[in-house]
C-alpha cells in the first residue's frame, strides 16, 4: 500500500505517489524543482532524505538517488555524506545549449538552403527509441525523416521521433515551409537536453541519401529533449565528412 506524502505542492505529490505506473526519476526531479521554484524548500534548507522521498513517491530509493544526483551535478542541491541534502544557497548557473536551426546554420555559411521530407508516419516507436525517451510501447509517435541541403548538396540526414502527447499540434503540420527541426525550435520549449556525439560508417541507404560511398565515415549527432518529465523528441542527425559543429555557452 502506498503511503500518502507528507509534503506536497498543490497536490502534485499526491498525484505522483498515487499513480499506479512506475515513477521515473524525471518525474521526481521535476517535482523537486517545482518545490524549489515555489519556495516550498528554501535555499540552504535541508530536504527529506532518500528513504523518505522514496516512501513519499512510492518508488525505489535508487530512482530518488538518480534524480538527486542529476540535480547536484547542475548545482541546484548540495549533497554531503552524513550531512544530508540541502538546497544550494547560490545555485550554479547551468550552461544551456540552444538548439540550432539547420536553415540558419546553412545560410550563415553563405549557402542556399532547402529541405525535403522523405517520409512521415504515425506509428509505435521501436524499443531502443522508447527506452531513450522512457515511454511505453503504445506511446503515440510521429516518425519523420528529412534531408537538408546546402546549395543543392546533401548537408544533413535527419531521422526523428516525436512524442505526440508532448506536442500534439505537430501531427497536423505539413512541413511545407518549416522543417521538423525549425518547427520544434519555434513551438516546443524544453527544460532538459541529452546529446550524444559519435562516428559511424554510412550504410547503403545513408550513403545514397548523402551522395557518398558506402562505408564513408559520418558525423553522428543524437539529441533527446524533455519538458520537465515529458519526453518531446529523439533525433539522429548524420553529416558527411567536413562538417564542423560549433557551440557557444
Amino acid at each position: 500500500m502506498t503511503r500518502a506524502p507528507t509534503t506536497t505542492d498543490d497536490g502534485a505529490a499526491e498525484a505522483v505517489a498515487g499513480a499506479r505506473v512506475p515513477i521515473s526519476f524525471r518525474t521526481i526531479k521535476a517535482e523537486i524543482l517545482k518545490r524549489i521554484h515555489a519556495r516550498v524548500w528554501q535555499p540552504g534548507e535541508l530536504i527529506p532524505g532518500e528513504e523518505d522521498l522514496a516512501r513519499e513517491f512510492g518508488c525505489a530509493r535508487v530512482t530518488v538517488n538518480r534524480a538527486l544526483r542529476e540535480l547536484a551535478e547542475i548545482g541546484i542541491i548540495e549533497r554531503k555524506r552524513r550531512a544530508g541534502t540541502r538546497i544550494a544557497e547560490h545555485p550554479l548557473r547551468e550552461a544551456r545549449l540552444e538548439i540550432p536551426v539547420v536553415r540558419v546554420e546553412v545560410e550563415a555559411r553563405g549557402a542556399q538552403y532547402r529541405f525535403s521530407i522523405l517520409s512521415r508516419k504515425r506509428m509505435e516507436a521501436p524499443e531502443p527509441v522508447r527506452a531513450r525517451l522512457d515511454l511505453p510501447a503504445d506511446a503515440d509517435m510521429l516518425h519523420v525523416r528529412c534531408l537538408h541541403f546546402a546549395d543543392n548538396r546533401p548537408w544533413q540526414f535527419e531521422d526523428r521521433w516525436i512524442h505526440l502527447a508532448a506536442v500534439p499540434d505537430i501531427a497536423q503540420e505539413s512541413f511545407a515551409t518549416l522543417s521538423p527541426n525549425e518547427w520544434l525550435v519555434k513551438n516546443a520549449p524544453f527544460s532538459e537536453m541529452e546529446i550524444g556525439l559519435s562516428a559511424a560508417a554510412a550504410n547503403a541507404e545513408e550513403a545514397a541519401l548523402l551522395a557518398l560511398e558506402r562505408g564513408t565515415p559520418l558525423f553522428v549527432f543524437e539529441r533527446t529533449t524533455w519538458l520537465l518529465d515529458q519526453a518531446i523528441t529523439y533525433v539522429r542527425m548524420l553529416h558527411p565528412p567536413g562538417y564542423r559543429m560549433v557551440s557557444r555557452f
